[in-house]
């Protein structure tokens, strides 16, 4: 059995991203949501824990996304859900930005 080892990998270039945005990037199979936030660059899984919609069609004010189908909000420096119908928080995936480069550690 092999282990595989985490590392940073390339996901988008700062340039591509939607400013003051959520933007939507495939990476392998997985869709990703990357959010140019008033506090940094931050990246979760893109679909909602509550309904499973995609959250990069949802409203974004810089802080919080809510989510298209049920109004659900999570905050996306943490991925808390703030409000109901959601209750999961999102799940975060650790980033940085190199070399105007977001990366993500996998």
């Amino acid at each position: 059995m092999t282990q595989k080892t985490k590392s940073w990998k390339n996901l988008i270039n700062v340039s591509d991203l939607e400013v003051g945005d959520v933007t939507p990037v495939t990476f392998g199979t997985r869709e990703v949501a990357v959010f140019d936030a008033e506090d940094g660059i931050f990246v979760s899984l893109s679909r909602c824990t509550h309904g499973a919609a995609n959250l990069c069609d949802g409203y974004f004010d810089g802080t919080y996304i809510e989510c298209p189908l049920h109004q659900g909000l999570f905050d996306v420096r943490t991925g808390e859900a703030k409000a109901a119908p959601a209750r999961v928080p999102l799940k975060m995936i650790n980033c940085r930005v190199i070399d105007k480069v977001v990366q993500i550690y996998i």
